[in-house]
């Protein structure tokens, strides 16, 4: 029997990555509480107050196993390089920036002398301002040719909000420039009779990767004029385009400089990021080009106290009578409700949309009983919400209306917040890089700041809150992103040659897989070969190939059984796990049950409910190899890389309790299977090392298992990924090993990098899961260690100890030098 762990999403769906906390931090002793008495400074409370109002009352101050403190900091100022107009400069001391810091005047040199540049520095360094002063100035510039429509500038974001929330922007620092700036939003929610004045009116548009893809790109004749004069073309966030999602952005973008070759334009490509790893590469791999760094922070910033909060266990018990820690929903609900009564500005960041809307109605709630008033001051934000509703939500937080907001990543890389006081972020987001983005958005005015990991009962949170070295003397990861993944290559070569045939000369930008995979789409009848290229045939729209956000179909509706209003939507993809008959579903503070989930139609009728639990879809794998690229003897076992394919099947789902996690039953479903051609790791473990591991035939399935379910739940401290991305199965016998083995495996078509990097970090990657588990408190094993809640066994069988041993057996056997020297590289 095969015991798998599965991606809760096999598509594309990535998260974001790339930034670095400060180097200069002070780290504490392990247990510190913050003490001593209130800090002076201005009518709010410091950050430690705040943190010791929390610390309060019965166990509280248990929880918190350690507090970081990241001193201020004072900036340093330069001046602007003297080709930036004189009216730009006028107009960004209107707003009150009298001089800029070194790394904006910096970067902006860089932009006017016509070189790509990635600025990569901390949140609220004024990024932005670094790349408008250049960008500003160039449309003045061209505002006074005597003919045509003088410069142009595109200005690419993750999200609509952010889009929208730059536009505001722009045109309030830009209002002094009068008509000779024309900035506007060009997406999925503009009105059809806007977007014609857009094209032929607008000279800074902004948008998102996947409007290029899908509406700028495939129409380019009619945006001839705008890509003509097309100079600079700003990349905001870019940290977040990485794994598939990275990767087809970055063949996008190859496609906006083919197009705009073809009208004469080379545009300056200026890209922003977080402090990143690595940021030139990175940044020269998403576009193609060369690009210049600047990633020297000169601003200031504010006090920042970081504490790591450990939700205490309760009397319950979960699976195979496991200890059960509380939930970091409901300590999460606790902290915000809490922190809004202090009047402390609050955004708390959750992973899933469902922990969003559950965390803003139970702090709603409490908050009622304290003063009907507050409760009204706290709201959930998501994806998936309608146009007008994301509005009034982001117009509120900005108006300060909202105190406290429950939000999932489409707030941390949505709008701009400015005058928070406090972040609360419910579970490890998945990455180093992704957590000091969340933490960053408080004290973005320059003001001390309070964040707070709040740890969930999982490996890698439970081993983070109890190793705060693990996360405050690390660097951020490096970028994972692989342009040449052939299923993402290939949807972009059929889109480009639907713009303009692909010609010899094309070959070299698109990347060094392009030879093998165009006689592939030849044959498939994608393209077809003529002397002068090779070209689309098809009456299809080629860009509808490539789903760049890897959605894998259209998105299911969400629909109000009764009345027949559209709820919202939910990726194809992810269906089977959140809509399937009888799941739960959270909108706008409301309960929903779903009724039935129409695949054919994509659709899921819902009925409002109150039930007293959630629900978990619970699925089984199976896993075949294809083949393996790599193989390093790890003693008498191996440590192998290569391609996989893996059948999924969503078969049940369970309902747990609200706040204590609890399980009241599971019922069956009756969904199809899905299958994955992937990149995976695996290793796999002879006779005589199970022997000297002590592990005999009976706990060898729960020793492999457990492992399994623990190096998934670590491997996001070496690889940008989060658990969810990736998935596992682990065999006693598997037949194409002919040898007990476990896998870990990308959970995306073709890769995502994330199984490579595992293989390449093996050694430090199993020392660190074989450490999580042998640390434990536990007896047997539980959430906090070994147990998993998407188990498609119900974490059976488990055994903690022999999971120890095995990895302590493999783990003397394995390289010095690990299996970096032998790993392929990704291009």
């Amino acid at each position: 029997m095969a015991f798998n762990h599965l991606p809760a999403v096999m598509h594309d769906a990535l998260r974001p990555l790339s930034v670095t906390p400060v180097t200069d931090s002070m780290p504490m002793a392990r247990n510190h509480r913050p003490s001593g008495p209130p800090e002076s400074g201005g009518n709010s409370p410091s950050p430690r107050t705040v943190l010791d109002r929390l610390a309060t009352g019965a166990g509280r101050a248990a929880r918190i196993t350690h507090t970081e403190h990241l001193p201020p900091r004072a900036g340093r100022h330069a001046v602007w390089p003297d080709r930036i107009r004189a009216e730009v400069i006028n107009a960004i001391q209107r707003a009150g920036i009298d001089h800029p810091w070194a790394h904006q005047a910096a970067a902006a040199e860089h932009a006017l002398d016509g070189e790509s540049v990635v600025i990569a520095t901390g949140t609220a360094s004024g990024k932005s301002l670094a790349y408008l002063a250049p960008v500003l100035t160039t449309l003045l510039d061209g505002s006074e040719a005597p003919n045509g429509r003088g410069t142009t500038a595109l200005y690419l974001a993750p999200t609509k909000a952010l889009a929208a929330d730059q536009r505001r922007a722009v045109k309030a620092l830009a209002s002094p420039l009068g008509n000779s700036v024309r900035p506007a939003v060009y997406d999925g929610d503009t009105p059809v009779e806007e977007r014609e004045w857009v094209r032929q009116y607008a000279n800074y548009v902004l948008t998102n990767p996947d409007m290029l893809h899908r509406g700028i790109l495939p129409s380019h004749p009619r945006w001839a004029s705008f890509l003509r004069a097309l100079r600079y073309v700003v990349i905001d966030e870019c940290h977040t385009y990485r794994g598939v999602f990275g990767s087809h952005v970055a063949q996008v973008l190859r496609r906006l400089r083919r197009v705009c070759a073809r009208y004469g334009a080379n545009p300056v490509f200026l890209l922003a990021s977080a402090t990143a790893a690595e940021p030139a590469q990175a940044a020269g791999r998403l576009t193609g080009l060369p690009v210049h760094e600047v990633a020297d922070d000169a601003s200031p910033r504010g006090e920042l106290v970081f504490a790591l909060w450990e939700p205490p266990l309760t009397d319950l018990h979960g699976e195979k009578g496991a200890p059960v820690r509380r939930t970091a929903t409901a300590e999460t609900a606790d902290l915000l409700t809490d922190l809004t009564v202090q009047g402390v500005r609050t955004v708390a960041f959750v992973r899933s949309r469902r922990g969003a809307e559950l965390i803003s109605v139970i702090a709603q709630e409490r908050l009622a009983e304290v003063d009907r008033s507050l409760a009204r001051r706290v709201a959930a934000y998501r994806g998936g919400y309608l146009p007008e509703e994301r509005r009034a939500l982001e117009n509120a937080l900005h108006s300060g209306e909202l105190l406290g907001l429950a939000a999932t990543t489409a707030l941390e890389l949505g709008i701009d917040v400015s005058g928070l006081d406090a972040v609360v972020i419910a579970g490890y987001p998945g990455t180093r890089a992704s957590l000091w983005q969340q933490a960053g958005r408080a004290g973005r005015s320059g003001q001390g700041a309070l964040a707070i990991l709040v740890a969930r009962d999982d490996p890698l949170d439970t081993f983070l809150v109890h190793h705060p070295e693990a996360l405050f003397q690390q660097p951020v990861e490096s970028t994972v992103l692989d342009p040449d993944n052939p299923y993402v290559l290939a949807p972009h070569l059929c889109a480009a040659a639907a713009e303009l045939p692909l010609t010899e000369t094309d070959l070299t930008l698109f990347g060094p897989a392009v030879p093998d995979l165009l006689p592939q789409l030849e044959t498939a009848g994608l393209l077809r070969r003529r002397d002068s290229g090779w070209y689309w045939t098809r009456r299809e729209r080629a860009a509808d190939l490539a789903d760049i956000r890897g959605e894998g179909g259209s998105p299911v509706q969400i629909v109000e059984a009764g009345t027949g209003r559209l709820l919202g939507t939910v990726d194809e993809a992810a269906s089977h796990t959140a809509v399937h008959d009888g799941a739960v579903h959270l909108h706008q503070g409301r309960t929903y049950l779903v009724k039935r989930l129409d695949l054919a139609d994509s659709v899921a009728l819902v009925e409002e409910a109150n039930p007293p639990y959630s629900t978990t879809a619970r699925d089984t794998t199976a896993i075949s190899v294809l083949e393996t690229d790599t193989e390093i003897p790890w003693g008498e076992g191996r440590l192998c890389y290569g391609s996989v394919e893996v059948t999924n099947q969503v078969v049940s789902f369970l309902r747990r309790r609200l706040i204590t996690g609890e399980v009241l039953g599971e019922s069956k479903l009756d969904l199809p299977p899905r299958t994955l051609r992937t990149r995976a790791v695996w290793w796999t473990v002879a006779e005589d090392q199970l022997d000297r591991a002590r592990v005999n035939p009976e706990q060898l399935g729960g020793a492999l298992h457990a492992a399994e379910h623990a190096s998934i739940g670590m491997l996001p401290l070496f690889a940008t990924c989060d658990r969810w991305d990736i998935g596992g199965v682990s065999v006693p016998l598997h037949p194409d090993t002919l040898l007990p083995t476990v896998f870990v495996y990308d959970g995306h078509p073709g890769g995502a990098g994330f199984a490579e990097r595992a293989f390449r970090t093996a050694r430090e990657w199993l020392t660190a899961t074989r450490e999580a588990i042998a640390s434990c408190e536990c007896d047997a094993g539980c959430p906090s260690c070994i147990q998993s809640p998407k188990c498609g066994n119900g974490n059976d069988p488990l055994h903690k100890r022999g999971a120890v041993r095995l990895l302590t057996e493999l783990l003397s056997a394995a390289p010095d030098t690990g299996a970096e020297a032998d790993a392929p590289t990704l291009a």
